[in-house]
């Protein structure tokens, strides 16, 4: 018997159902989305009462962290575009790319819990409408869901500045 000799695989036959690393998915990150909405919700209904009032600005660090992945996307598809990617002291390390590419699915995936559970709150606080707590505590979910949902844009954006310029165009992402 003549052994079958097996062709290795290239990057561009990689297998999102196979595991391993591939381009985040929009419904996975609304998926994550809905379901801590759901539970915080849930939680919320229960024990709003117990929780101290939110100050207004309680979901700016969503904002900063959006705005830091945005220069950051800046800064690595520049590099790449330049194909200043290498192991010179003047290019963008290999591994280097790598840690930002594993901090836009970090912050990809904390974006969709935060927008979750500002969701949630959100949805418990516009039920009561005759409660100057629940009043006073609106504005700052809405404050924290635009900032859950900008930090969900600049991860992604962030992660599509890290592909190659010979990447393929993958529809899974959406």
């Amino acid at each position: 018997m003549m052994a079958r000799r097996r062709t290795p695989r290239t990057p561009r036959d990689h297998d999102p159902d196979e595991g391993g690393l591939g381009p985040t998915r929009v419904r996975d990150l609304l998926g994550i989305a809905a379901f801590t909405a759901v539970v915080v919700w849930l939680l919320v209904r229960v024990s709003y009462g117990e929780l101290p009032p939110l100050p207004l600005l309680a979901g700016i660090v969503l904002y900063v962290l959006a705005a830091l992945e945005v220069v950051i996307a800046i800064v690595v598809r520049l590099r790449v575009s330049r194909s200043e990617v290498g192991t010179s002291r003047d290019q963008l390390h290999p591994l280097t790319a790598a840690r930002v590419l594993a901090l836009a699915k970090a912050s990809a995936i904390l974006a969709a819990i935060a927008t979750g559970v500002w969701i949630g709150l959100l949805i418990y606080l516009l039920a009561q409408t005759d409660s100057s707590a629940a009043d006073h505590d609106t504005p700052a979910a809405i404050v924290g869901l635009v900032g859950g949902v900008l930090l969900g844009v600049a991860a992604l954006v962030l992660e599509f500045c890290c592909r190659t310029p010979d990447d393929p165009a993958d529809e899974s992402a959406a």
